[in-house]
């Protein structure tokens, strides 16, 4: 099953609280574990890395290690870390902001030698990706996300199918080594493991099995060889063989991409000017209470890349 969501405000506002509401209202849809990709406002000064130490007692050492190959690299701690406020979890998760204008993939590698067995959830300038176990009300108990100002951002509530129940498989998934860059998805691909053995071949990793995963490296890879964000979403049409539909998104759009015969649903609203996509129309209405005269049911081979400024680009490719 599994449902997405993403929302884009046009002036920004409680981008977290809106997400939370719109993936509470799909939790039907499975609750093995839910996540969010937030998006605040840029800051070139500083990375932000939101890691996950499986075991808690081993948070302090290993925080204290990323923190000290940071240094090695070249950076420095920007400000105090962030730690969660569970009381008995077996885990702990940790927002570590870092000055650092080195190599990403460099950062990434370094970050799992020095301490074995933490999940980098996420790094970017202005992207957040929080996502644990249980519904958006469990998750949003434990990591506060309705306090979450911001621009933009992405939700997933997941039923594990294809893969084992875990909070590193859980959606959204961030497209390593590039930053800022976030993917939620629903479907399945047939073509993963040939994609993945091409990617790795060009030296990419990947922290999971989780197709989704894939796919935000796949798109991030080809816009780095010069092709636009658009470009890329239309050919994945084509390149991705089986059933999707995905929200990928960036600094200043959000964008998604279907397959040819659409077996996995989006709608679209456009409301007063935000932006908001689902699985399902009443997680809009979740959030959008009044009635929804401007609605879109997007068609196979649909394409759509939805810009901060305003502007949508949309094709059936």
């Amino acid at each position: 099953m599994c449902g997405i969501a993403g929302i884009q405000l046009r002036h920004g506002g409680p981008i977290g609280s809106h997400l939370v509401k719109m993936c509470q209202a799909m939790r039907h849809r499975g609750f093995d574990s839910t996540g969010f990709a937030l998006y605040g406002d840029p800051d070139p000064t500083r990375l932000i890395l939101r890691l996950r130490f499986p075991d808690v007692s081993t948070w302090v050492a290993g925080t204290d290690a990323i923190i000290a190959g940071v240094r090695e690299l070249g950076g420095d701690q920007h400000s105090e870390h962030g730690v969660d406020d569970a009381v008995g979890a077996p885990d702990r998760f940790v927002r570590l902001q870092v000055r650092y204008t080195g190599d990403i993939r460099r950062l990434a590698v370094m970050v799992d030698e020095v301490a074995p067995g933490v999940e980098l959830q996420s790094i970017g300038h202005s992207l957040e990706i929080i996502k644990d176990a249980g519904d958006a009300e469990m998750v949003d108990a434990r990591h506060h996300v309705s306090a979450f100002q911001g621009s933009h951002g992405l939700g997933h509530v997941r039923l594990a199918t294809e893969s084992i129940v875990s909070v590193a498989y859980g959606h959204p998934f961030w497209a390593e080594p590039f930053p800022d860059v976030s993917i939620v998805h629903n479907g399945q691909l047939t073509n993963y493991f040939t994609l993945r053995r091409l990617l790795e071949q060009d030296g990419f990793r990947f922290q999971t099995g989780n197709d989704s995963e894939l796919i935000a490296v796949y798109l991030a890879d080809k816009m780095s060889r010069g092709q636009t964000f658009y470009e890329a979403l239309k050919d994945s049409v084509y390149e991705l063989d089986g059933c999707f539909a995905y929200l990928l998104s960036m600094p200043d759009r959000i964008g998604s991409a279907k397959d040819m015969f659409a077996i996995k649903s989006i709608v679209v609203a456009n409301i007063g000017g935000d932006v908001a996509m689902a699985t399902e129309e009443q997680a809009i209405r979740a959030v959008y209470t009044e009635e929804l005269d401007d609605t879109q049911h997007p068609d196979p081979r649909s394409v759509f890349v939805w810009e901060r400024d305003g502007r949508v680009l949309q094709e059936i490719v």
